[in-house]
This record gives C-alpha cells, sequence and structure tokens, in this order.
C-alpha cells in the first residue's frame, strides 16, 4: 500500500511537471474570441526566440481546433529546439481555403509576422487530414497571387489529407450509401452537409470548387498543382491496406493517397525535383494509442524537420 502511495505521489509529481512545461513552451494567441475553432492559435517558441530561422504552421484536421492537435504529435518540439517557431491553427468546419478561411489564415500570418518579425519567406505549411488540403490551397493561392498574400512559403506537406474536393465528395456519399462503418457515416453525413450548405454539390457547382479545391484527378475541372511547380512538396500516408479493409471496409479506391500519388506524379513530370510520396507502413498511432492510419504519428518528426531546415537555411 506504501509503494502505491509513493508510487501515486511521483505520478503526480510528474504530471504537474509535464503541464508547468506545456503552460511555459505553448502560448494561446486569441485574435477573434466569438470564433470557436479559428479565433485563435497555439504557438510553440524556439528555445531562442529572438533569433527564428523558421516558422512551421501547421493545420488541424475538420472539425478541430488547434488543441487537438498538439497531443498528436512532437513536430513543435522538436522544431522548438531547432530554432523553428511553431504555429498551431484550426479551420473549422472547412474542407477547403475558401475566401473567409484565406482571410482568417491571413490574418494569424499578419500577426505571427507582426509579432515575432520573422521573415515572410522562411514559412513552411503543413496540415492534417482536411488541414492538410486548406494548407495546400493557400500555398498555391500565396504562389499564384504573390502580391495578394502576406508569405513566400518554402514548402508544404499533407498528413494522409484528401486534396480533391470533386473525389471527395464522391467518396463521401459513398460512404454514407454503403452504411459499412458507423463512424464513416456519421462523419461523410457531417462533412456533405458543410460542403452543400457553402456551395452546393461540387459537380453541380464546378467553376466555383474548382478555385477552392487543391488538386482535381479530373484535369478539366481545375491544374492549381501548376502553382507547386516550384515548390518542395511532400504527401504522407500509412499504406496499410489491411487495415482499412478489415477496420473501415474501405479499398484503395476510398484511399486519399490514390489521388495525392497522381499529385506528385504530376509534379515529378513538370520537373519538380523536390514533390515526394512520403509511404509508411503501419506508424500511424492515436494519443491514445489507438492504431488508425488516419493520424498525426505518421510523420517522422525529427526527419521532417531536417528536411525543413534545408529549405530554409
Amino acid at each position: 500500500m506504501k509503494l502505491n502511495k509513493k508510487f501515486f505521489t511521483l505520478f503526480i509529481i510528474l504530471m504537474i511537471g509535464c503541464l508547468n512545461s506545456y503552460s511555459q513552451t505553448l502560448k494561446k494567441i486569441v485574435l477573434d474570441t466569438t470564433d470557436y475553432y479559428s479565433g485563435h492559435y497555439l504557438v510553440m517558441e524556439p528555445e531562442n526566440k529572438d533569433s527564428i530561422a523558421g516558422v512551421l504552421f501547421l493545420l488541424a484536421g475538420f472539425g478541430q481546433r488547434p488543441e487537438h492537435s498538439t497531443p498528436e504529435t512532437k513536430l513543435h518540439t522538436i522544431a522548438r529546439k531547432n530554432n523553428i517557431l511553431t504555429i498551431f491553427y484550426a479551420g473549422g468546419n472547412k474542407l477547403y481555403a475558401d475566401s473567409i478561411t484565406q482571410l482568417k489564415i491571413t490574418k494569424v500570418l499578419k500577426d505571427v509576422l507582426n509579432r515575432y518579425k520573422v521573415k515572410s519567406n522562411t514559412f513552411v505549411l503543413g496540415g492534417y487530414s482536411a488541414g492538410g488540403m486548406i494548407a495546400m490551397r493557400y500555398v498555391e493561392l500565396c504562389n499564384e497571387f504573390p502580391s495578394k498574400f502576406p508569405i513566400q512559403p518554402k514548402g508544404i506537406f499533407t498528413i494522409d489529407s484528401p486534396i480533391d474536393i470533386f473525389t471527395i465528395y464522391e467518396q463521401l456519399e459513398e460512404s454514407a450509401k454503403n452504411k459499412y462503418s458507423e463512424l464513416a457515416v456519421e462523419e461523410a453525413v457531417r462533412a456533405i452537409g458543410h460542403i452543400k450548405n457553402d456551395y452546393g454539390v461540387p459537380l453541380e457547382n464546378i467553376a466555383t470548387y474548382s478555385k477552392l479545391t487543391a488538386f482535381s484527378m479530373n484535369k478539366t475541372y481545375g491544374q492549381n498543382e501548376q502553382f507547386l511547380k516550384n515548390i518542395a512538396v511532400r504527401t504522407y500516408h500509412d499504406v496499410d491496406i489491411a487495415w482499412r479493409i478489415k477496420n473501415r471496409n474501405q479499398t484503395v479506391h476510398g484511399s486519399n493517397y490514390e489521388v495525392t500519388a497522381e499529385l506528385i506524379n504530376r509534379l515529378v513530370l513538370m520537373g519538380n525535383d523536390k514533390a515526394e510520396f512520403m509511404q509508411t507502413f503501419q506508424t500511424g498511432f492515436r494519443s491514445n494509442g489507438q492504431r488508425h492510419p488516419h493520424s498525426w504519428s505518421i510523420v517522422n518528426e525529427v526527419e521532417l524537420i531536417k528536411w525543413m531546415n534545408g529549405l530554409i537555411y
């Protein structure tokens, strides 16, 4: 019993130490108190914040807040030791960087530029799930209209992200219809509702969605990947087909990596030697220990920060 009490006391001390460390390094910057999802961002300052080498801007997944990302990755802790400022942000219930989302991201980026006096050409953007779609499209817009956006990104990476709105919508409809997975159906119905409420059904509004999607398998719907021709691009995936069949009744056709593989191939054909398909296997785990290919953990944090250093130095 005494041993248990000692163990419990030690556990509490360690937890308090971890919480204190968390509060000292992660700061919350509020820009709009009325915006539950996107009115604030979290920032991890580097050890030497007076000489910041670059900025890592990370976007959370669909329906998430910045706080959902921090327990799932160690990117910010590795970045801190490499003199890189990390920003956690969220697009809320968005799958794309529409004009409203663009304005919100731009507002945050301008605040970061002003608050930390960092260089506008030392940013690398990344996103998990839908956050990757938003981040990628924003980077494309920065390259397409450089005078209208506050940064000139050095790179973009996505973490098992859907990047083609037209394909996404078809997949969501299929998931809602076949009802193989209760979780997949719930997410599909919710996402379809948000998309319809925003701009209607994609195939009925191609002109609108062609400006929102980061990529399109059907080239007649748009070719926004041309604005990634001269920038470093990475797409991360845990390609565990057996897991998806067993747990979600999903085939390769329903995966996000089928689309991103096409993107990377097109970029390579354009001459982009910095476009990479980052394939992993059984690396996806949530912070609670749950095995899931759709997770932040599929990214090797140390290797990614090394990659970013190669872009900004």
